[in-house]
């Protein structure tokens, strides 16, 4: 358990993260969703803003460039570095270095095919019915349900199209991941649980 890798790819409103802060929790991991960010403006250099406009999406790049280049310059190391694949490269190096001296739950941004030759990953995907994606979302935003659902439709779409872009694999898809649990079904505390039990079969001797 000291060096165990949890990675958790989930649908907009599923509980991924709140069972991925659990599950560091319980088992005395490092969890990291957002703090990622923090990992590769240290690995980079770069704002932290360029990580974030960069977050679990595509296709912001080309803007992102010209804005930067009117105040940077096309002369600066920046310019020839700072791209979307750039980015997901410190990402990445982040992830790996955070794999490497301790044992993590990363949420979100590609971290199970980052570490895909990591020899102790667990890789998981959460989902929930959208009913109650849309009411979790709902309550926690203090949003209308229609606005729940659009961010429930348009979030996912990001997060498919990021990690398809970056992994040539398919988000959500049950042979990208060793467990894929609906919340609706097994409610937060459940997925804990079984994950928990799934962690045992895989790593014992």
């Amino acid at each position: 358990m000291n060096h165990l890798i949890i990675n958790i790819g989930r649908q907009i409103g599923s509980g991924g993260r709140l069972i991925g802060h659990r599950l560091a929790k319980d088992l005395g991991l490092k969890f990291y969703d957002k703090e990622l960010l923090d990992l590769a403006v240290q690995e980079s250099g770069f704002d932290k803003k360029f990580f974030e406009r960069n977050d679990e999406q595509k296709g912001f790049f080309k803007t992102l460039f010209y804005t930067f280049s009117s105040f940077a310059g096309e002369s600066t190391p920046y310019a020839n570095q700072l791209s979307a694949e750039s980015l997901f490269k410190f990402q990445s190096d982040a992830i790996r270095h955070a794999a490497e001296r301790d044992g993590c739950v990363f949420v979100g941004r590609c971290a199970d095919y980052i570490l895909r030759e990591h020899p102790n990953c667990i890789n998981i995907f959460i989902t929930a019915d959208l009913d109650d994606r849309i009411q979790r979302i709902s309550e926690y935003h203090h949003i209308t349900p229609k606005e729940a659902k659009k961010r429930c439709i348009e979030g996912d779409k990001r997060r498919a199209d990021y990690y398809n872009y970056y992994t040539a694999k398919t988000w959500g898809a049950a042979q990208s991941y060793d467990i894929c649990i609906n919340t609706s079904v097994t409610g937060i505390e459940g997925a804990v649980e079984i994950i928990k039990q799934v962690i045992q079969y895989k790593t014992r001797p």
